[in-house]
């Protein structure tokens, strides 16, 4: 029977903890579980998912020493699941924004492709209770990120989303370098770069009601910074294996496609 694992990071997030973990449980089947990430938060958000899982065998916790951001947290996430032998793993956010209901059907996608993508941004996707300057704030950011890298993803920074466990075995986690939010934008352009196949879902995203937002400046950034660079770095390869083998780099356009709800 294929299991999956959902990856929940957390830092202060004690009173969205039991919510999240209670709603994936119920949304979801006895071969799914649940793996939260707590990086040593002070308030407690560690002990109370300790206490999750000592009532159920579906919970599990990784406790982690060092906060070194939300890439940090999912590249541990990503190396206890693939240990244990999980076929798919699931990215969610602690804060319930990401609805857990969606997820019996973002799993089924993932038995027919390699990176499913909870979308805000095409046909059916939605934002729930955000200011305008965060919409456009996103909305620009993966608009810069299409034209920067030549991608069709729509909803290349969001941060709900399925791999198989197969597509590791061809995505670099090794060589992950950013570790705040543009580590969404990072991995799935690792894997339109090795040919995965990728599909966009539309979902509603729900700001949070309670605790406070990990986003800045700094994170902003960071995002533009790298995705410019890969930008770069894909347009001199390009050129370079149109000069010297005479033909182009695979496309990284293809692969990605959206399709719409299951119940739409």
């Amino acid at each position: 029977m294929s299991t999956s694992l959902v990856m929940i990071p957390t830092y202060d997030e004690a009173e969205n903890v039991r919510p999240i973990v209670a709603r994936t449980l119920a949304a979801t089947d006895d071969s799914v579980h649940v793996l939260v990430v707590d990086d040593n938060s002070p308030d407690g958000t560690g002990d109370i998912a300790d206490e999750i899982a000592a009532s159920t065998d579906r919970v599990h916790v990784l406790h982690r020493t060092v906060k070194d951001g939300l890439g940090g947290a999912y590249l541990s996430g990503f190396a206890w699941g693939l240990e244990h032998g999980y076929d798919k793993l699931v990215e969610m956010d602690a804060d319930g924004s990401h609805h857990p209901e969606y997820l019996p059907w973002m799993l089924e996608l993932a038995d027919s492709n390699d990176l499913v993508l909870g979308s805000r941004w095409i046909p059916g996707g939605e934002v729930e209770n955000w200011p305008w300057f965060r919409e456009l704030l996103s909305r620009g950011g993966n608009l810069y990120t299409r034209l920067a890298l030549g991608i069709a993803v729509r909803d290349a920074t969001g941060g709900f989303r399925v791999f198989t466990s197969r597509a590791f075995e061809r995505i670099d986690l090794a060589g992950v370098a950013s570790k705040g939010y543009c580590f969404q934008v990072d991995l799935c352009w690792r894997a339109l770069e090795a040919g995965l196949r990728v599909v966009e879902t539309p979902i509603t995203f729900t700001e949070r009601e309670f605790g406070v937002s990990k986003m800045s400046g700094n994170i902003v950034r960071e995002s533009l910074t790298l995705v410019t660079k890969w930008g770069i770095d894909r347009r001199l390869r390009e050129l370079r294996s149109v000069v010297k083998d005479h033909r182009r780099l695979p496309s990284v356009r293809t692969n990605a496609h959206a399709v719409a709800d299951r119940t739409a």
